[in-house]
Order: structure tokens, then sequence, then C-alpha cells
């Protein structure tokens, strides 16, 4: 496949471009940025024949297969609906736009044009999340009363910027962690969220958006989800705990971008370490993609998953402001 960069960020280059050519010949051929001089830099130091400055000119290239977006949220709704307009694939940052009815408009949009959509979710990608969802499926820890996800991280200063002062751009750490945790808990529990609860502040770099929101999602089985995200924390770790009748799940540092972490089954038996598959999250993500344009499966994450995690994050915005529950609204999907 040859892959079209929509956005010269730093996402692309710590992770995807890699993931991209990790399949033998495919191939990473153009990059846009709104900058053409850090456009063509960005291209140079990356080994990427060519840069646009211009979207439409970089969708014209007949050789373009498939476009990876990872701009500014807002931005994401008229490039993706551009590169369909083109024909080309897309695999799109979270959130898949600033509102639901956007991101419902894209996924019909691909699939009335018989393209594959995708969202870059890439948590549900690890082998530590792959064996989580393995052990509920077995029954291992019998019914799930409750989950509980904690990702409090310190955000580096490199990826500040818009992230913690620009409600316009989709700033705000819901948007940008709560996001992949509404993924990740559907991914596990097979099942979305009905309604949340959620408090949200803004308590050290937040500038206009919020940098911490602790939240409370009820699920249709009547599993209770609690759900902590922030900005600000820099020594807190990651982690996911499943508890259920006969047993728990208890998993460490698993809410990263690197196949780290460790899984413990907990049940009257003792305690098991479970091992995983340490594969990199971002090339498993990209093969399914590319199996899913080859007409075979799906992708990890497609556009229903991205519009599922956008409405819960949404929900939980809606009721920090307002202080009330939030029925998280799907769009009709």
């Amino acid at each position: 496949m040859k892959w079209g960069l929509i956005g010269a960020s730093n996402i692309a280059a710590s992770s995807m471009i890699g993931a991209f050519r990790s399949f033998g010949s495919d191939q990473v051929v153009s990059v846009l940025s709104s900058n053409a001089e850090r456009g063509r830099a960005y291209a140079t130091e990356h080994g990427i024949a060519d840069a646009y400055a211009d979207l439409d000119r970089m969708l014209a290239d007949p050789a373009l297969d498939a476009v990876y977006i990872s701009t500014t949220n807002e931005k994401h709704f008229p490039q993706a609906m551009a590169a369909i307009r083109a024909g080309k694939h897309v695999l799109c940052e979270k959130p898949l736009a600033m509102n639901v009815a956007d991101a419902v408009a894209m996924v019909h949009a691909a699939r009335e044009a018989g393209l594959v959509f995708a969202t870059n979710h890439h948590l549900r990608n690890a082998g530590s999340h792959q064996v989580i969802r393995d052990l509920v499926r077995a029954g291992r820890i019998g019914q799930v009363q409750s989950l509980r996800v904690f990702h409090a991280i310190y955000l580096r200063p490199q990826l500040q910027g818009w992230r913690i002062d620009n409600p316009m751009a989709g700033g705000g750490v819901v948007a940008d962690i709560a996001v992949h945790d509404a993924d990740t808990v559907r991914f596990h529990l097979d099942e979305s969220p009905v309604d949340v609860v959620a408090m949200t502040a803004a308590t050290g770099l937040g500038k206009g958006v919020e940098d911490n929101a602790m939240s409370i999602w009820r699920m249709p089985s009547g599993v209770q989800v609690f759900c902590h995200v922030s900005f600000t924390h820099p020594h807190a770790g990651s982690g996911l705990e499943i508890h259920g009748s006969d047993g728990s799940i208890i998993a460490r540092n698993v809410m990263t971008q690197r196949p780290t972490g460790q899984v413990e089954l907990r049940t009257k038996d003792g305690v098991e370490v479970v091992e995983f598959d340490p594969r990199n999250l971002y090339a498993h993500g990209v093969g399914m993609f590319r199996e899913a344009v080859a007409g075979r499966g799906r992708p990890a994450a497609d556009g229903e998953d991205g519009i599922r995690s956008l409405a819960v994050a949404n929900a939980i915005l809606a009721a920090g402001q307002t202080g009330q529950r939030m029925t998280v609204d799907y769009g009709g999907i």
C-alpha cells in the first residue's frame, strides 16, 4: 500500500511511519502540512518523497491508496470527507470529529463509497488487552460487576500546545485520553455506556480546557465503570481492573503506547501472572487495516467504534460542565 500522511505530527513520526513501513514494500509517499516549509523538512527527515500544503493536490495522486489523519481534532471531519471523495481509504486519529453527527457522516460516506474507514484506537491492539478480553470472555472472573480504569499521566511538554489551551481544536484530557479509555472498556465488555456522571477540573496545565476528569459510567448490563484521566500526574502510573463474581483482573501500566505492563488473574486459587504477546500496537492495527482493504476481515477499530468512543467522551464533558447525569448520544448508529 501507498500511504499519505495528513498532518506532519509527532505520533506519525514516532509510531505510524514505522508501522506502515513494517509491511514489506508498503510506502509512505506523501505528507501534508499547513506550513509548506515544515512539511518539506518533515519529508526530508523521514524519507518521504512528496510534501504538500494543499490537500486536494495531495489527494489527486492516483497512486495513493490510503491516508492517515493526525491533525488537530477540528480538522478531521473536512479532511476525511475530502479523502473519501477522492476514493482513498482512511485511518483517522481519535476522536473522529468534534461532534457525533460529523463522525456519523464520515463513516456513512466511507461505507457508501466502499472504502475502509478506521479509528486509530491503539490500546485494543496491545497483547495485554487481548489476553484481558480473552479472560473475560472465557468466564475466568465470573460475572463482571465493575471496572476501574486509571489513565492519569503527565503530558510531555512537546505534546502540550493545543491540547491544554485550545478548546476550538478539541483540546483537553477527555478528548485526548478518556476517548481511548471508552474504546478499551467497550472492547473488554462488548457493550457501550448508557449514561455517565462526571466532574472535570483544570488543576495545573489546563488553560480554558480540563486537564483532569473523573467519571462513572452505567453499562446496559448494570456493570459500573469508574474512569480517571489526567494530564498532571507524573507518578500515578496507569491501569485497568475488572472485578467479577469469581475473580479479578488487575493490569498495571497497560494504558500506554508501549507493549508493556503486567496482567494478574486473582481467584480463590491465588494469583496468576498472565503472559501476553509484546507486539507493536500500531503495526498490529495497520496490519488489520491492510487486511480489511484486501477484503479480509475488519479493522481493529472501525468507524462505528470511533463514533461510540467520541460519544462517551462528549457525554463526560457535558456531565462535567453541567453537573447532570448525561445520556450518551450515539447519533442513531
